[in-house]
């Protein structure tokens, strides 16, 4: 029989069996009027801490709904340790880049500010809204974090030593991303994405300085910031990430097959 549940909605309420939670208008009015859902109707909700749970709507007013939690339908899982770190793109790049950073499995979505990046500003809460909308729909269990958005310079002067900074490099030295990929060592990571207009040649001498720091290539062509980040998260997730699992079926298990 198929699962009645027509919707996943990330909250930061506790969760727990009999737990009750409370939504705002914009979901209210989401789920009465866009979905027509209607008391006692299921919904899954998940807040990147105790699973996703199957909850009830217990009844609607004006401008809130209430929601029982009944069960668990899966427990929480482990995001890769993986941070992005980009320059800021123009607004609806910048919404594509929270967007598929998410469905790609990031732990952290980290904007910075290079001697190069256009767009002086970052409207983090919209980048969250995009993260969240995102995890929604993709069916991850948590939300990526958000680092402030700060200058370059400044991040890397505080930057955990044990982290490796893949920077990718549209120019200057820097082995194949799939070649460097397949020999790192296991442990946390990050990935660098500049702006479009490409890093400043003295922020790539400053690079070189830095141990941490990985030069990788993207291939022959330039590629459009946005295309770049896609590109790197699928060899990163492909090579290293929790697309390889000894093997195993990575797809998600809650699925039902398809005759």
């Amino acid at each position: 029989m198929a699962d009645p549940i027509k919707t996943r909605l990330y909250v930061d309420s506790p969760l727990a069996e009999g737990q009750s939670v409370g939504l705002d208008h914009e979901r209210a009015h989401f789920l009465r009027h866009v979905l027509r859902l209607d008391r006692g109707d299921p919904v899954a909700v998940f807040n990147g801490r105790d699973g996703e749970w199957r909850a009830v709507i217990d009844g609607f007013g004006k401008g809130w709904c209430s929601l029982s939690v009944a069960e668990q339908r899966r427990e929480q899982d482990t995001t890769p340790d993986l941070w992005l770190l980009f320059a800021p793109l123009k607004k609806g790049r910048i919404d594509f880049v929270a967007e598929k950073a998410t469905e790609m499995g990031v732990s952290r979505l980290w904007p910075v500010f290079t001697r190069r990046t256009d767009p002086n500003r970052v409207n983090l809460d919209r980048l969250r809204a995009n993260a969240v909308e995102a995890a929604e729909q993709c069916e991850r269990l948590s939300v990526p974090e958000m680092g402030e958005a700060l200058p370059l310079d400044r991040v890397l002067a505080g930057w955990p030593a044990d982290r490796r900074l893949y920077l990718c490099a549209e120019a200057g030295s820097a082995r194949p991303i799939a070649e460097v990929l397949r020999d790192a060592p296991a442990g946390p990571a990050a990935l660098l994405v500049g702006p479009e207009g490409g890093f400043d040649q003295s922020e790539l001498d400053e690079f070189a300085k830095l141990p941490f720091v990985v030069p990788v290539g993207l291939g022959p062509r330039i590629l459009r910031a946005d295309t770049a980040v896609v590109a790197a998260l699928a060899c990163w997730q492909s090579l290293t990430g929790d697309w390889t699992a000894g093997g195993s079926d990575r797809r998600p298990p809650f699925r039902a097959p398809i005759p």
